[in-house]
This record gives C-alpha cells, structure tokens and sequence, in this order.
C-alpha cells in the first residue's frame, strides 16, 4: 500500500505556517493596541480623562467630601491563648459628606457585628502577616452588611492593643 502525502507539499507547509504566524503577530499587537488606547473598557487605557467628581478641587485633603463616625472602644476577652488576654480596639468609619447621622442612628448593631466577629477569630491570627488588613477589610464589611455599602467606604483602625 502506497502512503498519501496529500497535495500539501514542504513549499505550501512552510507558506501556510508563515502566514499564520503573520496574522498572529498582526492579531496580538493589535490586541495590545486596543487595550492601550481604552478602546476596551476596563483594560488598560492611558488616554482616558479625569472624570469631573474626581477634578481638582479647592480643598487640600484627598476626599474631603467625608466624615468619621467614632465608633467606641471595644474590649474582647480573647480565649484560647496563653499568650494575650485582652484586645482593646477603637475604630472610626468614614461615611460620604451627609452620612453620618444614619450610621450613628445603627451604632448599636455595628458594634454587636464588631464585637461578634472579634469574638470568633482566633487569637493566632492577630500575628500573621497582614493580621490588621485582613481584621480591617472583614470588620468594613460586617459594617456595610449593617448600614450599607454606599454608607459606610473606610474604616480606620484607631487603637489595636493586646494584653
């Protein structure tokens, strides 16, 4: 039985793969093209103008248009460990300019949301790296399941002591 080798020769082989490879590098660069310029959104884009809310403005503090909600100072009785005994944590959340009546109006719950997850975290976990982020970013959120996600964008560790 004789082999087919098809009508494909070496010559064609050769031709068809260069054109490919042309048409790859082409494709990609213009990829990389319509990403750069921001012609897809939410990729890259280095010619996109400042939106107007986030213009220069007259006051000199970076989101000025905010308030701190003090939120009082919380001690939790840590069990499980040798080594501390205590944990004193004093916080603030930053609310939009107009908010901070509504939060303060539910600082009962924020503050038993507080307390609850403190309660539960493992008193290893304040000393692993990036503890205070990770505390941070959890503690924001049980705020925003509280009062809301457009009520409540920061929340600022005052005080974080342990004994």
């Amino acid at each position: 039985m004789a082999e087919d080798t098809g009508d494909i020769t070496p010559k064609k082989k050769s031709k068809a793969l260069l054109i490919g490879l042309i048409l790859a590098v082409l494709l990609g660069g213009g990829g990389f093209y319509a990403a750069q310029a921001g012609m897809i959104p939410g990729l890259g884009g280095t010619h996109e103008e400042t939106p107007p809310e986030h213009a220069e403005s007259d006051d000199p503090v970076p989101g000025g248009d905010v308030e701190f909600v003090p939120v009082e100072p919380l001690i939790v009785t840590l069990t499980g460990s040798e080594r501390y005994q205590h944990l004193r944590f004093s916080s603030q959340i930053e609310v939009p300019t107009g908010q901070a009546e509504a939060v303060t109006k539910v600082m009962p719950r924020i503050v038993d949301a507080m307390n609850s997850y403190l309660r539960a975290v493992n008193p290893q976990d304040f000393e692993a790296d990036g503890a205070l982020l990770k505390l941070r970013s959890q503690l924001l959120r049980r705020v925003q399941l509280v009062v809301g996600e457009d009520h409540a964008t920061n929340l600022l560790v005052m005080e974080f002591v342990l004994n």
